[in-house]
């Protein structure tokens, strides 16, 4: 993690205060919901809570829990806040890089959805995993119903030599 870059929200557990499972109730304050607004250009953000479980899991780690939030998106036409409600149950699969993995300098990128995710020097950020959920589930193209977009009429062909004239002084004009 970039120490430079500041995070909207974050509540950090190392993984050897898990023990056999933790629960925590996440609700970012107003400093926090305004830079969520910001990241992830709402229109206001009233509410956001969620409750996270880490578990260990043959190996892995489990993080479940639910995000509960009320806010407002931008409509993408009219420019009109755009009530949203989200209520989402979510489970993540985490593990801890091998020593190898560790080592290495080299970034793997895959697209595989069910790849877990890997933990960062024995930390989890379970606010960091509650603001990602919140926007997965916010609509990427927030529209009010019936908005449509209208296609403006394309300008008129304009011959290069008609805008020429436009710039002749007006004695100019007469034949000499």
């Amino acid at each position: 993690m970039n120490p430079e870059r500041i995070l909207p929200f974050s509540e950090i557990v190392r993984i050897n205060e898990i023990g056999a499972g933790l629960t925590r109730h996440l609700v970012p304050d107003a400093a926090a919901r305004a830079r969520i607004i910001r990241a992830l250009d709402l229109a206001t953000l009233a509410s956001l809570e969620a409750e996270i479980t880490v578990a260990p899991s043959r190996g892995t780690w489990t993080l479940s829990g639910r995000v509960r939030a009320v806010a407002e998106q931008v409509c993408g036409i009219t420019l009109e806040p755009l009530p949203v409600t989200v209520d989402e149950r979510f489970a993540i699969e985490l593990v801890e890089p091998t020593e190898r993995e560790a080592d290495e300098v080299e970034v793997e990128v895959s697209l595989d959805d069910d790849a877990p995710d890997v933990i960062e020097d024995g930390r989890i950020d379970l606010g960091q995993y509650a603001v990602e959920q919140f926007a997965l589930a916010l609509d990427p193209f927030p529209r009010k119903p019936g908005a449509e977009f209208v296609q403006p009429e394309e300008p008129a062909e304009i011959s290069p030599f008609a805008v020429l004239k436009a710039f002749r002084k007006p004695e100019e004009t007469g034949n000499t």
